[in-house]
This record gives C-alpha cells, structure tokens and sequence, in this order.
C-alpha cells in the first residue's frame, strides 16, 4: 500500500482517540479509550488523572488501531494530532506522540484545532468535500456559530458569553444529583417529561447579536430545584430536564437560523457533543425544511471528542494546499478558531 494513509491523535481532554484514514481523510478506523468510568467519582475531568492516563493508553491504542485497518506504520504518509484548545498536560500527550512518530516516518506533521476538527465533521461522511456555510459548534467547552468560506478560512459570527450549552446541561445534571456526564443522562429522562412543565429562560433570544448565554438557565435550574421536594418525584425529574432542555434547544435552534437568514447561507452544519442530542437535531431538522435549507448534522460517532475527525481536518487542509505545521508548534489549551 502506498504510504498515503492519515494517522491522526486526539487527546484535548479525558478521552484518549487514534484514528486512520484514507488520503481523503475517509476513516478506515477510528478508536477511543473512554475515561469516563475513571473521572465520574469526582464529578468532572481531573487533569492528572487524564494525562497519566493519556500516557499508558495511547501506544497500545495506536498499536490496535493500526492492527484491525490492517495497515503498517510504513502506509502512514500524514500525522496530525489535535494542538488545542484543551487541557495542556492533555494535549502535550498527543501533540508530543504525534510529532515524534511524523520525524520517525519522515512524513508531514499537521498539528489542528479541536473545534476545527469538530466544524468540519459533518462532511465526514459525504465524501470530503466542505462547501460554504454556516456552522454551529456546541459542546461541553463551547458554543459557537462561524461562517465556513473555506477550509481554514472561518469568521467568528457569535459565541457564549459564559457558559457553554454542554456545560450548562452537565452542570445541571450534577445539580439534579445525576450520573455524569450529566447531559447525555439528562436527554434520556427528558424523552417522557413534559418540555412545558416549567419556565426556563431563553436567554438572549432577543439580544440583536448571533451570541449565546446559559449561566443564567443553570441559576434558574438551582432556583427552581431549591422550591421543589428532595429527592425529585420520577414523573418531576423528567418534566424537569425536558423543560430545560427545551430552553436550551429553543435558544440554539432559533440562533442558527438567525445566522442563516442574516448571512443567507443555504448550508447549515452542526457538530459537537451536544450535537448527538435527539431532540436537537429533530429540531434542527424541522427548522431547516420549514427555512429552507440544508442541514449536516455530524454523524453520533463523530460527534463527541474523536481522531476522526482531526485526521478529516488535516487531510482536508492538504488538499485545500494549506503547508504542515513545524515540528517546534507549541500546544496552546487557549487556541481560538477564529
């Protein structure tokens, strides 16, 4: 085979992720060493805890994903791996495993953005190639509406100004005394609760401006938790979460086509964690035909943090002839986007 292959790492936070693909950025195979059973006792990522194991599990990994593509560490002609943003000790993991094998192999090194990763991961799926559009990344860490006129070509149209709606929801759920990560448990009960039961803030819905806001909802969420009865009655905690998810979905539904509308875009694209949401995306998909436009939702297993993903990225770059990145690139956990 002839070395062509992408070899891509991903380590921004707790999860540890190797992945090849094709020339194209297609993946071959894609896998993740979860830590989430290590960091649920403490509620949240606990940094040492997340590098160390960044450490012992990421060779055996890239051994594996290698094995089942079925391809040799001579196929590999690109190395990337993800520079920031993210937990520094995290990221230095990857960035530092990546670099050392593109020297070993003498192949380009493409060091990339997690939220690039994570923008252009719609079109995973739809054979490579990324049009102009209008893009809503929402996850733990994020939330973020740009305008895509091209790979490595992005424009900041709006983004939180606290926390993140992956934050809010994970926040919540600790609140309500839930497993975490809250927010994939808090969608789960959400799906027999009542989305009208109680009133929830859609903060800065009207605000003028393609920002967001969910520090306010969490308040709202602790307030109206201190006026209820402990323990929740089973039939509460769902009307509960499906009320604030609601909210949060409103809010994230109504800005992106806002932006559409406002930049005429005919191409909307979701990603990030938050993104595997079922109601969002029915949402988001009802919204779209009603505008519409077209709408790619990146697909669940790319939704959440994965080297898919940077692997489509740097391959993407490639062909859109954008140079590798130098050897001496530091890591940066405060790297923006755009």
């Amino acid at each position: 085979m002839a070395a062509d292959l992408v070899l891509a790492i991903e380590t921004s936070c707790d999860e540890t992720a190797v992945a090849i693909a094709d020339a194209a950025g297609r993946p071959l195979v894609s896998r993740i060493a979860s830590q989430i059973a290590l960091h649920a006792p403490y509620g949240g990522v606990v940094p040492e805890l997340a590098s160390r194991n960044h450490s012992a599990d990421l060779r055996p990994l890239v051994e594996t994903t290698l094995t089942e593509a079925g391809v040799a560490m001579r196929d590999i002609g690109l190395v990337a791996a993800t520079s920031g943003p993210g937990l520094a000790s995290s990221l230095l993991v990857g960035d530092t495993t990546a670099k050392a094998l593109a020297v070993g192999l003498g192949v380009p090194f493409y060091s990339i953005n997690h939220m690039e990763g994570h923008l252009l991961s719609p079109f995973i799926e739809g054979g490579g190639e990324v049009e102009d559009h209008v893009a809503l990344i929402v996850s733990g860490g994020h939330t973020l509406l740009i305008a895509v006129e091209g790979v490595g070509r992005y424009r900041l149209l709006g983004s939180t100004k606290d926390d993140a709606a992956g934050e809010a929801f994970d926040k919540v759920g600790k609140m309500l005394g839930l497993p975490y990560p809250g927010g994939p448990v808090i969608a789960a009960l959400a799906a027999s609760g009542r989305i009208d039961a109680f009133d929830f803030p859609r903060s800065m819905l009207h605000s003028g401006d393609l920002n967001f806001s969910f520090s306010g909802i969490k308040t709202s969420a602790l307030h109206l938790k201190a006026r209820l009865a402990d323990p929740l009655r089973e039939e509460e905690l769902a009307d509960f979460c499906a009320s604030f998810q609601e909210a949060v979905v409103d809010v994230l539904v109504a800005k992106l086509l806002t932006a559409a509308a406002e930049t005429g875009a005919s191409l909307l694209s979701v990603s990030g964690g938050v993104s595997g949401n079922q109601r969002l995306r029915e949402r988001l998909e009802a919204a779209a035909a009603r505008a519409g436009v077209r709408l790619a939702l990146a697909a669940p297993a790319h939704a959440t943090d994965n080297a898919a993903m940077i692997a489509f990225a740097a391959a993407a770059r490639r062909r859109a002839g954008i140079p590798p990145s130098p050897l001496n690139a530091d890591i940066d956990p405060n790297l923006k986007l755009a």
